[in-house]
């Protein structure tokens, strides 16, 4: 694409064309050093130049310096063919100067040196998640269910180990006994189920097949504003907030509680 060095390398007296190919040249050896994915944390390309006597005006035309964006877009069509993925809003920076700072990457052929300068990144702080299932109302196997963020699939039903309609077997982490107190016999062996939710933070609550219409019900009374939200269906899940009560049947309830430290 580019002309490179068909002029003399040690010819002192390039022209115009000449020394913007140099400048193109050796930016492109230094970017061909980062493999495709190094591409994308590039924030920023700094170009220092330490021009000689009567030299500044040949370098200020050769770097476009009365129009900055057009070196950077002869450079973005260089990492193009390089598949080097710079990321849209990349910056080139040129700088004349009367040292090259210290850690800059020196030109052997002109008196420049050039700074790869990579993004900032913001480093998430992992939050620990804890959340718990107290039972208010009805009897199950356990007071308080301590769930773990991550699990794939906490089901909540009628007894600890049922067959299902289609012959299989289930097992019922939250497990309600089947004639210990009123509120268990409206409560169905297949009734709900949590599935944790990395990019809400908490558990999504779903109806099974009999904890929803035209079976038993299952609801959910918000701590936020105290509205009833019913599940009508099985894709569809409801987002647990810290203190929301969840309702199997007419009147066994849960109480959730999410702790974020």
């Amino acid at each position: 694409m580019f002309d490179f060095f068909k002029k003399n390398k040690d010819d002192k007296n390039l022209d115009v064309k000449g020394l913007r190919d140099e400048v193109l040249q050796f930016i492109k050896e230094e970017l061909q050093r980062l493999d495709g994915g190094e591409g994308e944390g590039i924030a920023s390309l700094q170009l220092f130049v330490k021009p000689g006597a009567g030299q500044q005006h040949l370098f200020e035309t050769a770097l476009y310096t009365s129009n900055p964006a057009q070196l950077q877009e002869e450079i973005q069509r260089i990492a193009d063919n390089f598949a080097l993925n710079l990321p849209g809003e990349w910056k080139m920076d040129v700088q004349f100067v009367e040292e090259i700072p210290g850690g800059a990457i020196h030109s052997i052929h002109q008196p420049m040196g050039l700074m790869i300068k990579n993004a900032v990144v913001q480093v998430s702080v992992t939050v620990s998640v804890t959340c718990y299932l107290k039972v208010l109302n009805g009897q199950a196997e356990e007071r308080i269910y301590q769930l773990d963020a991550g699990a794939k699939r906490i089901n909540i039903g009628r007894e600890k180990n049922v067959q299902s309609g289609d012959g299989g077997f289930r097992v019922n982490t939250i497990a309600f006994f089947t004639e210990a107190h009123e509120s268990n016999k409206y409560i169905s062996r297949q009734h709900a189920h949590l599935e944790w939710d990395p990019k809400a933070g908490t558990f999504q609550l779903y109806g099974d097949e009999g904890g929803v219409p035209p079976a038993n019900k299952t609801k959910v009374r918000s701590a936020a504003d105290e509205t009833l939200h019913k599940l009508n269906s099985t894709q569809v899940g409801y987002p647990l907030q810290n203190g929301d009560q969840v309702i199997l049947g007419d009147s066994a309830v849960l109480e959730f509680t999410l702790i974020l430290k």
